[in-house]
């Protein structure tokens, strides 16, 4: 018998037959992880095992290749991310994404705790956008698909960076964009960590990252389009600038 314990967040759970669940998680040392919840389709684990809540997890299984069988016990619920519909709808993009986007079961401590942080800020914090931004960029880089925003890819130079290659990820200045300007992607401030973060900048900057994740990375996983909640994260927020 194998069994490890370690907390968590939930990142999907889907009913298996009538009484149980089988509930995806990110964990620190374990990765993207699934295992079968007993009961977790019922009225008493079901309403704990929401997406984006923190739970503790003993995952236990005969052998390390099988589904095995987690059990649970809360720790966080984020009730407060639950009651604001922006906010949930950045926490369902963020797991969403996880659930797409990882390998199973490869350690991802730098992007747990990341994620635990902004996760942590639409809590308490109206300015999680501008992390949210920053979290989808982190994401890309550690699934090796990184932008390059220090130095213009043609000139060298760190003044005046004013663009994004649509190819390469790496940014342009303006002087340099010449005639390429309109066939390459604005490059907001904030993405560089300059100036202030509004939504309609932050918007930009999804919708290069977006760029990324849809034209880079799906198609790295097989061309699957990306999780609906993201599109609504961004509708969201495009409403509001």
């Amino acid at each position: 018998m194998i069994e490890w314990r370690e907390e968590g967040m939930v990142l999907s759970v889907r009913r298996h037959g009538e009484n149980d669940a089988i509930l995806e998680a990110l964990t620190h040392d374990h990765g993207r992880h699934a295992g079968v919840v007993r009961g977790g389709g019922g009225r008493r684990l079901a309403p704990l095992m929401q997406p984006g809540a923190q739970l503790s997890f003993t995952w236990r299984a005969r052998i390390a290749d099988h589904l095995g069988h987690f059990a649970v016990e809360p720790v966080r619920s984020r009730a407060a991310v639950l009651s604001d519909g922006l906010a949930l709808a950045g926490l369902s993009s963020m797991t969403s994404l996880l659930s797409f986007a990882l390998p199973e079961r490869e350690a991802q401590p730098g992007l747990y705790e990341a994620t635990l942080t902004v996760a942590d800020l639409m809590e308490a914090d109206s300015l999680w956008p501008l992390a949210y931004l920053r979290w989808e960029m982190g994401l890309l880089d550690r699934l090796g698909f990184g932008l390059d925003l220090t130095r213009c890819a043609i000139s060298g130079t760190r003044d005046d960076l004013a663009y994004v290659s649509p190819k390469s990820g790496r940014a342009v200045a303006r002087d340099a964009a010449g005639e390429w300007a309109d066939r390459l992607l604005p490059l907001p401030l904030c993405m560089m960590g300059q100036g202030p973060a509004t939504i309609p900048e932050i918007v930009q900057g999804l919708r290069i990252t977006g760029h990324f994740l849809e034209n880079r990375l799906a198609p790295s996983l097989g061309d699957r389009p990306l999780p609906v909640a993201r599109e609504r994260l961004v509708g969201r927020l495009s409403r509001i600038g």
